[in-house]
């Protein structure tokens, strides 16, 4: 509507123009021919200088200049500051809460990384749109260059031709100058045409760029994210995802009671993850983890009966089954390696251990020639809940075999120690040899 309203106020002054351009027929052909150059040039000068702004930025698009690219940089950081400083003071008080309040942070923890996970994909898709609407918008002003600048060469030659042709005219036979005022108004519209063209042209080159300073801010805000979740997209095929994962570990306030020393306090741990999953959908159909030294075959298998396993309640909070699976993969990192940290200070003891990450049991190889296997309850050695012996076994082939009834008087004793003792693996395994001896001792005696 606008561009017809235009077209009728530019062709309203025109008859304007063309009512004055006849009684000033008078005049010489030379005026109106230089007048009409000189628009012809203005115009030529604007293309070529609109079509070398165009080709700066088609030859350097991805690149961010100096002092946008520093002030992006100040803010990604700032950003990133705060950020972490926010997530510290949150943490720093984390050893002092109980096992309910630490479930409640956990899951306020969970809750913000799942509202990121939906912003990034909201990003993503904005990317997404922004993109493929600057490559539109690029290709329709490369063509609309183009046929600008044709259209120009071609009004000039005819301009040229024409003026020679009227003079000519004019000079040997004399011919109504009613014609070339008609050949003057058909030049001027198409001026007008071109000077709208150009103006359009002009408002795509600035959409183009507002969209190019609109990407590269979101993929600054993509960076900072995969910053803070340390989750980044390596390849994506359609019917499988291989992701880096950088699992940031808890300060070694959480194994205070479990006499750790000498043990270099790693800060992140980083894994491989080659997902498979089902055709047009975001749902797990496989999963294989680099290196192998995390045990995840149960959280696959609960992510592939996701929906049937969980209520619909969870399911609506959890909304998707790929980001619950990633939180419980990252969940079972951390608690997998600070175990085999504990386990690895505690085998400078006089005992020896091992941790079965698939059973989720240590199994402890007592001086005294048995091996004691200890459950490790959920969430142990971050919660405050005690381990928990299971079985007893001889390795000692020259004696008999643990009876069921000593084995029962030893699980008794031992699980029966405060909580305090049994959380820490090297005190709750002294204890336990404590109390194997004194059972053998009763036992000899009756």
């Amino acid at each position: 509507m606008e561009q017809a309203e235009l077209a009728t106020e530019q062709q309203s002054e025109y008859q304007r123009g063309l009512e004055k351009d006849s009684q000033r027929m008078g005049d010489s052909m030379d005026a109106i021919s230089s007048s009409e150059l000189l628009d012809l040039d203005t115009i030529s000068s604007r293309l070529r200088e609109l079509t070398n702004i165009q080709t700066i930025c088609n030859e350097d698009f991805s690149e961010i200049p100096p002092l946008d690219s520093e002030k992006l940089l100040q803010d990604c950081a700032l950003h990133l500051e705060n950020k972490v400083e926010q997530i510290m003071l949150e943490l720093s008080d984390v050893s002092l809460l109980g096992i309910q309040d630490l479930d409640t942070f956990m899951e306020h923890m969970k809750e913000e990384l799942s509202a990121t996970e939906a912003e990034s994909a909201k990003i993503s898709d904005q990317i997404e749109a922004l993109t493929n609407s600057h490559v539109k918008d690029c290709n329709q002003l490369d063509s609309d260059l183009e046929a600008l600048k044709y259209s120009l060469d071609f009004i000039k030659s005819q301009s040229l031709e024409k003026v020679k042709d009227n003079t000519h005219v004019v000079s040997t036979d004399g011919e109504d100058p009613l014609d070339l005022i008609s050949i003057h108004r058909d030049q001027r519209f198409e001026i007008l045409d071109l000077e709208n063209q150009l103006e359009k042209s002009k408002n795509t080159l600035r959409s183009l760029e507002d969209l190019d300073c609109e990407i590269k801010r979101v993929d600054a805000i993509g960076l900072i994210e995969d910053a803070l979740t340390g989750l980044k997209v390596i390849d994506f095929d359609g019917t499988s995802i291989r992701l880096s994962l950088q699992t940031y570990l808890p300060k070694m306030e959480y194994l205070s009671r479990q006499n750790v020393e000498d043990i270099v306090e790693p800060f992140d741990v980083n894994h491989e993850l080659l997902l498979e999953i089902l055709d047009g959908k975001m749902e797990i159909k496989n999963v294989e983890i680099f290196p192998n030294d995390v045990y995840i075959g149960d959280i696959v298998d609960a992510a592939k009966s996701f929906r049937q396993l969980f209520c619909p309640l969870v399911a609506l909070e959890t909304r998707s089954p790929l980001a619950w699976f990633m939180r419980k993969v990252q969940d079972r990192i951390i608690l997998c390696t600070l175990r085999q940290l504990v386990v690895k200070s505690a085998n400078k003891s006089r005992h020896s251990f091992e941790y079965l990450d698939r059973d989720q049991t240590i199994v402890a190889h007592l001086v005294v020639g048995v091996d004691a296997f200890i459950k490790v309850s959920q969430g142990w050695p971050m919660s405050d809940s005690g381990l928990k012996l299971v079985s007893l076994k001889s390795t000692d082939h020259h004696s008999k075999d643990i009876s069921l009834s000593f084995l029962c008087k030893v699980e008794e004793a031992a699980n029966s120690l405060d909580e305090q003792m049994r959380h820490s693996l090297s005190n709750f395994v002294d204890a336990l040899e404590k109390v194997l001896v004194e059972q053998k001792r009763l036992e000899n005696l009756s």
